[in-house]
């Protein structure tokens, strides 16, 4: 379990996008619904640590507040894997070399995550340029690299910003086949706009929109009074335009 505990935040001197807003999320597959600007990345780097609140605190195990240690921010970050929007290659290194050094950073042996990224690159459809230079690849293979990145070290929290941006539909598909091979112990949180991104494996549904939680419960009570003879997908898609901008 993490837990947003009372955060606010705000980029410099802009109005505050979280005001003592607080969240829970558990073990499972959580997908993290809004539109754009709505705050999804900011709370993912949030959880992540990569950003840091005015006030409050994020919680996993202990309360990691902004006068947090150098060594707990350590050994937060090693227990959380986080996929932000924008995945940048280092220049000289291939693809699996970037992947077992994300694994490195987060206090896998070196041996270790060389060993892991074989496995982690074969879960996301990219071992075949295993040996290429990670700048060659294309947007889409960028992101599953970064992926495989998140993977690479076996967290107890994994964070995915709009991971299927740049995927065709059936790398789409894998990316469900990969997120329910996941165990459900892990805490899975998956953001997104997109509702065609959204499918019954995930156990949890939270809407953000204007600085706060709009719906927070399942996809069953997501469509909720939707019509039962279309997809999931649609009925995700009606369901999400309710709440968001009003429309019966």
């Amino acid at each position: 379990m993490i837990e947003l505990r009372d955060i606010t935040f705000a980029y410099k001197r802009d109005r505050d996008i979280f005001s003592r807003f607080s969240l829970v999320l558990g073990a499972g597959r959580t997908v993290l619904l809004g539109p754009n600007g709505a705050g999804k990345s900011t709370m993912l780097a949030l959880l992540a640590n990569a950003l840091e609140p005015k006030s409050g605190s994020v919680v996993l195990d202990k309360d990691l507040s902004p006068q947090a240690s150098r060594v707990q921010r350590t050994q937060f970050r090693r227990t959380v894997a986080w996929l932000p929007q924008q995945i940048h290659p280092f220049p000289s290194l291939t693809v699996r070399e970037q992947v077992a050094y994300m694994g490195w950073l987060k206090g896998v042996p070196r041996s270790e995550s060389w060993s892991r990224s074989i496995a982690a690159l074969e879960k996301v459809e990219l071992i075949e340029r295993a040996n290429d230079s990670a700048r060659s690849l294309s947007g889409g293979q960028m992101r599953r690299m970064g992926l495989a990145g998140a993977l690479v070290h076996q967290a107890r929290v994994i964070l995915l910003d709009e991971p299927t941006a740049g995927l065709d539909p059936s790398q789409r598909n894998r990316f469900r086949e990969l997120l329910t091979s996941i165990p459900d112990e892990v805490c899975v949180v998956v953001s997104t706009h997109q509702t065609e991104d959204v499918h019954d494996s995930y156990h949890r549904a939270v809407l953000l929109a204007d600085g706060g939680i709009q719906f927070d419960g399942t996809i069953t009570e997501f469509v909720e009074g939707t019509p039962h003879e279309l997809d999931v997908r649609d009925r995700v898609a009606l369901g999400y335009s309710r709440l968001v901008a009003g429309e019966d």
